[in-house]
């Protein structure tokens, strides 16, 4: 069962008519230019600056000052990346309490996107990844809706150690990047990074995005993410993770959904063993809920609570319906793990969850002190696999729950409660819930659970 990657490891329709003339636009003279219409007027907090209609070329970054509420105009504006655009982004936030609304942003990735890695372990990508659509760094009140940004070759939107950011009704499509060999590298979505907090991202659309749609990361010695709600978004086409909540505590993940999680295949990470996951972990990541997402069609696992501790996964649901070769990344159902040094897997309840036809178990459970309840696990093992992935722990990819001995680290399952379950699927009867070896039958709890060849 490879993992996931983070360990410290669109526009709208452009308006269609002929394009306006081609304005630098660097924002100390965008009052000067006709890149603005106006300053319309002044609030107590924000001065309010609207862009001109049309589609607007732009060479280099627009910078927003603080305070200040940036619009489109009520017939339309598209921010285009020209072909010699240079800058970190599009439009780069310098100041606190920042409106951004009602305009497109289209990145030109034809023109600007440039083979790159991932950002190295000690690198934040704020200050790695170029060609983004928005940035904001170091800054508190950021508010951006009712946008529509396309064709990034970096981020859509990246917010580095920020605090109180709302992105709300943001439709992202045809975003990303790649790597030398053609992968993904992970960019193209929505990214919170470096201990940025009280944030909400909600009710966004992604489609057909390279890297991870939305997402929290920080170094190692960086401060956690803290205090935010990923919810009500929808995701088509992600190549990478659909969530990934990394390094971080009370974070809520609520009411997403999604299809077609690891797609198009060829843009898969495999050489960086970046399996796609529906929701995914990684760091340290504590007092967090994951609770009523439901995907469909993932080339890979559903969850991945590696780092994941002190938490609930609860009514999520993952359903495939094809044949083990459409999934060629085709994995668990929800793995736990523990690659993370400063964290111990325990006291997690995953309760109420449906898993449907993964290709391989159901729930695959290390450490202590877990409840395992109420869930659905159905068509289980649709590869037919009795092979043997770890020699320590033989019956790992063909039970439908699976008792381990640890995973990165060592973590022998104990004080585990498995109760009132249904598990079908090839073979169930016989592999329904499994120990390995050295973990020993008294250490955990199962029982009421129905089992079923299917």
């Amino acid at each position: 069962m490879a993992h996931s990657d983070d360990e410290p490891s669109g526009a709208g329709e452009s308006p269609a008519p002929r394009r306006p003339k081609a304005y630098s636009t660097g924002f100390l003279a965008l009052l000067s230019i006709p890149l603005i219409a106006g300053l319309i007027y002044t609030w107590p907090r924000r001065r309010l600056v609207e862009l001109r209609p049309g589609v607007v070329e732009v060479h280099a970054p627009i910078e927003v000052a603080a305070g200040t509420e940036l619009r489109g105009a009520a017939a339309g504006t598209v921010l285009h990346a020209a072909d010699d655009f240079r800058g970190r982004a599009i439009v780069v936030v310098r100041g606190s309490d920042v409106l951004l609304h009602s305009f497109g942003i289209d990145g030109n990735r034809a023109a600007l996107e440039r083979p790159a890695p991932l950002a190295p372990y000690d690198a934040p990508f704020a200050r790695f990844t170029e060609n983004n659509g928005i940035l904001a760094e170091s800054i508190s009140g950021l508010r951006i809706e009712n946008l529509r940004i396309a064709n990034a070759a970096g981020f859509a939107i990246l917010v580095s150690h920020a605090a109180d950011v709302a992105i709300e009704g943001v439709m992202v499509r045809s975003s990303g990047g790649r790597n030398a060999l053609g992968r993904n590298n992970a960019t193209g979505g929505i990214l919170l990074e470096e201990g940025s907090t009280d944030f909400r991202v909600a009710g966004c659309v992604l489609r057909e995005i390279l890297g991870n749609g939305i997402w929290t990361h920080s170094l190692y010695l960086s401060p956690r993410n803290a205090r935010g709600l990923i919810a009500e978004n929808r995701f088509d086409e992600i190549g990478r993770d659909a969530i990934q909540v990394g390094h971080a505590l009370d974070i809520r993940v609520e009411q997403n959904q999604g299809a077609r999680i690891g797609y198009p295949v060829e843009a898969v990470d495999r050489e960086n063993r970046a399996i796609p996951v529906a929701i995914d972990t990684a760091g340290n990541v504590e007092r967090t809920v994951y609770s009523g997402n439901r995907y469909e069609e993932i080339d890979g696992k559903c969850i991945d609570l590696d780092g994941f501790h002190d938490g609930a996964v609860s009514g999520n649901s993952c359903y495939n319906a094809g044949l083990p070769p459409d999934y060629p990344f085709g994995n668990y159902g929800i793995v736990m793990n523990n690659s993370n040094p400063d964290m111990q897997s325990r006291n997690i309840q995953v309760l109420d969850n449906v898993i449907d036809g993964p290709l391989y178990g159901g729930i695959f459970v290390i450490g202590q002190g877990h409840r395992v309840a109420g869930n659905q696990l159905l068509h289980l093992n649709t590869a037919h696999c009795g092979c043997v992935y770890d020699a320590g722990q033989p019956g790992i990819l063909a039970a439908g729950i699976y008792l381990g001995k640890g995973a990165e680290r060592p973590a022998p399952s104990a004080r585990v409660v498995v109760e009132d379950n249904i598990i079908s699927g090839y073979r169930m009867k016989t592999h329904c819930v499994e120990s390995a070896p050295s973990v020993p039958p008294a250490a955990n709890t199962v029982r009421n659970n129905r089992c079923e060849d299917r």
